[in-house]
């Protein structure tokens, strides 16, 4: 049976699923607009301090709030101590009676919000789900970290707020928040500076979790019980005020990240003397922590094309045992930064090398790129840390800016990985059994490389995105980790052929987006399920579908650099994004901001069906023809047949007198009047119509369903007769009459054998069963199970459990 339908061009129409506009008005039917506009409907009004083009306005502001800064670490009792001189400017057209500032470290109370709205699942499948499955049991990690945090006394301890002369100033903790309220209203344009005192309990991150804390190593023959501690959210911060929202007070639950404000930091971190520490920012008095032997080195690591050990592998074991009660105090200057975090430890190793980098008047041309681990770690981290944050600044400046600091740094953690101005926490060491090489040396693995690549490429990109364009991370996660995850598949793709990233192919979110747990992308961070799907993959692949898909490479990458640009050291909003990428570009996009951000639709086109269509010539020496060949090309029906072939004869082969022309001649046979018939046809006939009808071309309905919702470009590959094949892109706006269905018409003078839909799998298709014109049996790979059961007993009077033990080698 042929692939296609071969029927006049007037009858392919009327049998089709034509694709009509329907009308408007809701009362009559369910008629949908999956290109109605989002600017006044959607969107908020633009105004002076944001622009309808993306901007921002003449009038735009924000705080800025300076810290000077002094922390002491007891490494025994694994508590902080701390006095900051916070400077508050504000720039708001606002007067404040107040300000508000958050307390993170309070997540950990015992009586927290955080901790108090914990639920099985954790915000994964089951969190929250009426009718789940009542678990069996509980986990001996979730029963210890409940007891630590129950016991250890966690959360800040805020011992005085008082002004520069030593007057206390009223302040009142909600959860994890501190309101402290001014003596007298600050008027734009004003300062006050407020000098906090407090201390608090560092968690041991491996077990009460969260993104800083201490992690400490089992003491062997030839390293000590050392620890690293990885400090952040350590300082009350202010809360961000802004013209969209004022006062950002929602509790930090521990998902939703932060927004805060920029400002210029001074901190002296004390901590033992044999410590080495990374910080946030520049370090100030290198002569009184460091030898000279590491200034020096620091000195050739400038313009190293490869990294230079300041503390070597060997130096960092004997240091482990050192254990001195003395103290150091290293000082370290941040400008226009939004936060701050260090790192300190005696087990690390230190290697670092400068990055050259255009910056274009606005950024450093050298960037210290360094890292700092321990042995344990070895040797991944010495070859791949600070080389993959070298890689990371070259991809992420070429969509963006030039890297805006000084200082890019990559810390070994004990798990995930998080991100400061200049500073980034990264695990990506052994976690399982070690793997050693022909010669016994410890080495890694391929899974343990490629981890270690993802993850810094990931944080150190966060320093672009939300470092320095600084969205709203508590409220639009997807800004910072959806773009990020964006540059972060483009950084992983270029880094080395066949690079298995974990999120930005297409291919790898469509089942996701067909699930029940898919969210819209615009959903507050806290309330998300399926958080790496929702806010890091699908945001990412719709990035991915803009610039490789709808808008092309030239077209996003201008409209997202400029992006980068006009909001770098600014507080954007998503409708920022979505109106810079609309003006760059020259493309209206509501309908894909609508489907893929604003929705829980997916994509799933379905070819339906194709028809073929050839003009009807009105000759009848042709069209006769072609119904012969037709009719012969058909089985003979069943009747006839089996009469032949019992010996039945018909009236007309036995009475000779019946047969006359009409017996003699088959109905394809030309007659005088169809002649005649078809020379007054000719001479009707226009020139240009009489050449369509010489063309020999054929047209081609398509049938197509949007079983998924988000309308899309309808991308299509022709396979000819001729073996040869045509790729055809129509655009999204093929669906505006009707968001559902839509039949589109294809002309060729070739003959078509096979469509495909969505040939190079780049749109996200969650079914690619009905891609495919004529149908095609899908492929798939089943894996064969040795049972511990050879058979059932039909007679047994109690389940028989069954254990599978797998054929197949698993990987290490």
């Amino acid at each position: 049976m042929r692939a296609f339908q071969l029927i006049g061009l007037a009858a392919a129409a009327a049998t089709l699923n034509v694709a009509v506009a329907q009308p408007v008005r809701q009362t009559v039917n369910d008629w949908q607009d999956g290109f109605r506009q989002m600017e006044n409907e959607d969107w908020p009004t633009p105004n002076r301090e944001r622009r309808a083009t993306g901007a921002p306005g003449p009038d735009y502001w924000q705080q800025q709030v300076d810290y000077d800064i002094q922390i002491h670490l007891d490494e025994r009792e694994k508590t902080l101590t701390g006095a900051a001189a916070i400077s508050y400017t504000n720039n708001a057209p606002d007067t404040l009676d107040f300000l508000w500032f958050q307390l993170d470290q309070n997540r950990f109370r015992a009586d927290s919000v955080a901790v108090m709205t914990e639920t099985v699942g954790g915000g994964g499948r089951a969190a929250g789900r009426v009718g789940a499955a009542m678990p069996d049991g509980i986990s001996a990690y979730a029963v210890r970290r409940r007891h630590q945090i129950s016991e250890d006394g966690y959360g800040y301890n805020i011992r005085s707020v008082t002004d520069t002369a030593g007057n206390a100033i009223p302040f009142t903790i909600v959860d994890t928040l501190m309101r402290i309220d001014l003596d007298d209203a600050l008027e734009t344009g004003e300062s006050v500076i407020l000098n906090i005192e407090w201390d608090y309990r560092l968690i041991e991150a491996s077990t009460v979790g969260g993104r800083a804390g201490w992690e400490c190593f089992e003491e062997t023959e030839t390293t000590g019980g050392d620890c690293i501690f990885q400090v952040a959210q350590w300082f009350p911060r202010a809360a961000a005020f802004t013209d969209y929202e004022g006062w950002h007070t929602k509790a930090f639950l521990g998902r939703g990240e932060f927004t805060l404000e920029f400002g210029d930091y001074d901190v002296a971190i004390t901590v033992p003397q044999d410590f080495l520490v990374a910080a946030t920012g520049e370090l100030q008095n290198p002569e009184d922590v460091l030898t000279q032997a590491q200034r020096d080195r620091l000195e050739e690591a400038r313009t190293a094309s490869d990294p230079v050990f300041i503390q070597t592998p060997a130096e960092a074991r004997a240091n482990e045992r050192r254990g001195t009660r003395s103290e150091a105090t290293w000082r370290f200057h941040a400008e226009n930064v939004r936060d701050f975090a260090w790192a300190g430890s005696r087990k690390f190793i230190w290697d670092a090398m400068g990055v050259q980098q255009d910056g274009e008047g606005i950024a450093p041309d050298t960037v210290m790129a360094m890292s700092f681990y321990p042995n344990e770690a070895e040797p991944l981290w010495s070859t791949f840390s600070t080389r993959t944050i070298a890689h990371t600044m070259e991809v992420y400046s070429s969509f963006s800016f030039p890297y805006s600091y000084p200082v890019a740094q990559s810390i070994a953690g004990p798990q995930g990985g998080m991100e400061y101005p200049m500073i980034t926490f990264n695990g990506g060491r052994f976690t399982g059994r070690p793997v050693v090489d022909e010669d016994g040396n410890l080495t890694y693995s391929r899974v343990q490389k490629r981890g270690l690549i993802g993850v810094i490429i990931h944080e150190i990109g966060h320093i672009y995105f939300p470092m320095t364009v600084n969205s709203d991370e508590r409220q639009w996660t997807w800004m910072d980790e959806g773009i990020n995850t964006f540059l972060q598949y483009q950084a992983e793709q270029q880094w080395e052929t066949g690079f298995p990233s974990r999120r930005g192919d297409p291919r790898l979110i469509a089942d996701y987006m067909a699930s029940s747990e898919q969210m819209p992308i615009m959903t507050q961070s806290d309330s998300v399920l399926a958080f790496g799907d929702n806010a890091y993959g699908k945001p990412a692949v719709a990035l991915v579908v803009l610039r490789e898909t709808i808008l092309g490479r030239e077209l996003f990458d201008e409209a997202f650099r400029t992006y980068a640009r006009r909001w770098r050291f600014k507080r954007p909003t998503p409708y920022d994004f979505f109106r810079t990428m609309e003006e760059v570009s020259g493309v209206d996009l509501d309908w894909f901001w609508r489907g893929w951000f604003y929705s829980t639709d997916h994509v799933d086109i379905s070819l339906d069906r194709v028809v073929e269509g050839t003009f009807d010539t009105q000759d009848p020496v042709v069209e006769n023809a072609r119904e012969r060949a037709e009719l012969a090309a058909r089985p003979e029906a069943l009747t006839p047949l089996r009469d032949r072939e019992a010996g039945i004869t018909t009236y007309a082969s036995r009475n000779p007198a019946v047969v006359e022309f009409y017996s003699a001649n088959d109905a394809q046979t030309v007659t005088a009047r169809q002649r005649e018939a078809y020379t007054r046809y000719r001479g009707d006939l226009e020139s240009w119509e009489a050449d369509i009808l010489a063309s020999g071309e054929r047209v081609y309905y398509l049938d197509f369903t949007n079983e998924g919702g988000v309308v899309m470009p309808i991308i299509l590959e022709f396979t000819f007769a001729d073996g040869s094949t045509e790729m055809v892109r129509i655009p999204a706006e093929v669906w505006r009459y009707n968001p559902r269905h839509v039949t589109w018409t294809y002309l060729t003078t070739r003959e078509v054998v096979s469509v495909e839909l969505d040939p190079l799998q780049e749109t996200a298709d969650s079914d690619r069963s009905d891609n495919h014109f004529p149908s095609r049996i899908e492929p798939t790979r089943l894996e064969l199970y040795r049972t511990a059961a050879t058979g059932s007993n039909m007679m047994a009077d109690q389940d028989q459990r069954v254990t599978r033990d797998s054929i197949r080698a698993r990987p290490e």
